[in-house]
């Protein structure tokens, strides 16, 4: 593994019929506590992306590097290193918060001591208090996205993959779940996150890449951008890199 680098992405590509890709050539790295967005409108290649990062998609071309291992060739040891929170996942309704992420943790998990380390984390991480002992199917959306978020990052991933971590949340919801990721990543854990949420992305992201019609038009920290673009906010950084690359 390059030092520094925990996730490295070469020409990552998905062609799923000839001559159409869903993504196309797609590079970036991301660094030991760092949070890298993509960002781009629904059809952007994004989602793809991501899955074949968590090796849930096999790429037509090109490979990743999760910890110096290859998504291609050694799919079982890069699923060691990475979790994945899709933006429609779902707990268990008819379990207790508890109960689910005593189930998650018993599959993450070496041993018994190793589950229960991952529950007691977890317990911390979505800060549900005695709300955990009650079944899912009562929870608001917020609590149970705070409960995949715990799910997702109690085994301490070397990299974490949120797709729309925040996704249809208050504003005390989302606020609470940015900071919490902001912290995680204090502490040496990296996330690939997606989001339209232009502006989540300016607040809780490092760097960010603009992906559309399947191509990354352009990467850099969210301040560089905008200085790059005369651009007040990221929404008008994103309409002015498609709008270059479609004049090219």
């Amino acid at each position: 593994m390059d030092e520094g680098y925990v996730l490295r992405v070469k020409g990552l590509s998905k062609q799923y019929k000839k001559g159409v890709y869903a993504s196309k050539d797609v590079s970036f790295d991301i660094k030991k506590g760092e949070i890298f967005a993509l960002i781009g409108p629904n059809g952007a290649g994004k989602t793809t992306t991501i899955r074949m990062i968590a090796t849930l998609l096999k790429p037509t071309e090109g490979d990743a590097e999760i910890g110096g291992h290859s998504i291609v060739s050694e799919p079982d040891e890069v699923r060691k290193l990475l979790t994945y929170l899709p933006d429609e996942a779902g707990a268990y309704k008819n379990m207790t918060g508890r109960k689910y992420l005593q189930f998650m943790a018993d599959i993450y998990a070496n041993d018994k001591a190793q589950a229960a380390e991952f529950v007691k984390r977890a317990e911390q991480i979505c800060d549900l208090g005695d709300r955990l002992d009650d079944k899912a199917e009562s929870y608001s959306r917020g609590m149970i996205r705070k409960l995949l978020l715990a799910r997702t990052i109690m085994p301490h991933p070397l990299v974490a993959i949120l797709d729309e971590p925040t996704s249809g949340l208050d504003i005390i919801n989302a606020l609470e779940i940015r900071r919490k990721i902001r912290s995680l990543a204090g502490e040496g854990m990296s996330f690939l996150l997606s989001s339209h949420n232009m502006l989540e992305i300016e607040y809780v992201s490092d760097r960010v890449g603009i992906i559309a019609h399947g191509h990354l038009l352009e990467t850099g920290a969210p301040n560089d951008l905008l200085e790059k673009y005369g651009a007040h906010n990221l929404e008008e950084v994103f309409e002015k890199a498609v709008k270059n690359s479609e004049i090219r």
